[in-house]
């Protein structure tokens, strides 16, 4: 017997944002909660897709449906869904790299860049986080795994609203600090040791940047985002965003 992740109580608050309700165009989907078991199975064991046990349907046809509801965005409505809209106090940025498997090269050229990068160890991509002090993901970033950490720091924290923002060395930027500045947030980051003139931070705030990194090690319990198998970057990016939803409510 499959073991399922999906409690009652989740799937009630997921069930209306899905496609294929009675009412929407097209036609009427039976199934929609165990497909989406399906893709969380997926997930959360890292299983190739024609692995997919033959109890969810035919391993292609889930994966299309997959890939149909990620270019529809649904992804995204369903982590709106079962995310709980509060004042944002501290926003709290962070990244890692994951390494990329064998299987993610070889996107067809038509589909353009990956977020692939190449090391000496390998393939790996780099999963940029924004997340707050509930530990809620308010945005993600992926790329290739040697970009920096502050290459995208302003786009993690573009037009949230917050009282601080908290990093680590890696974000230490005059300019980054100014536009943390200039909305009047906080910027809570530790000067680098090569900084003549030494900034001054909470460290009392800064202590609490650890909810960016226990978020990291909860949603690498989902090992499609532990390890990177897609080849396309938009559906690596979908069980990320799954993840950062469900990693907290769904039974592990």
């Amino acid at each position: 017997m499959l073991r399922t992740l999906l409690s009652d109580e989740v799937w009630v608050r997921i069930e209306s944002v899905l496609p294929g309700k009675e009412g929407d165009p097209g036609r009427t989907a039976s199934d929609n909660r165990w497909f989406v078991e399906a893709v969380l199975w997926i997930g959360r064991t890292g299983c190739p897709w024609r692995d997919l046990p033959k109890e969810f349907g035919r391993w292609h046809t889930v994966y299309m449906r997959f890939s149909r509801w990620r270019r529809k965005g649904v992804w995204e409505r369903v982590a709106h869904a079962v995310s709980d809209e509060t004042e944002i106090k501290r926003v709290l940025i962070d990244s890692t790299i994951v390494r990329a498997h064998q299987h993610s090269a070889g996107a067809p050229k038509k589909s353009g860049p990956q977020a692939l990068g190449r090391s000496r160890g390998g393939l790996t991509t780099k999963l940029h986080l924004a997340v707050d002090e509930a530990g809620r993901a308010l945005r993600m970033i992926v790329t290739e795994g040697q970009v920096s950490d502050i290459s995208c720091a302003h786009e993690l924290v573009e037009h949230l609203r917050t009282g601080a923002v908290i990093a680590d060395k890696g974000y230490d930027s005059d300019d980054f600090v100014n536009t943390i500045r200039a909305t009047r947030a906080k910027a809570v980051i530790p000067p680098r040791s090569n900084r003549k003139t030494k900034r001054r931070y909470s460290r009392a705030l800064y202590r609490t940047r650890n909810i960016v990194e226990r978020f990291f090690n909860r949603i690498k319990h989902f090992r499609r985002v532990s390890t990177r198998y897609d080849k396309l970057t938009g559906n690596y990016l979908a069980f990320a965003v799954l993840a950062c939803a469900f990693g907290p409510l769904v039974r592990m």
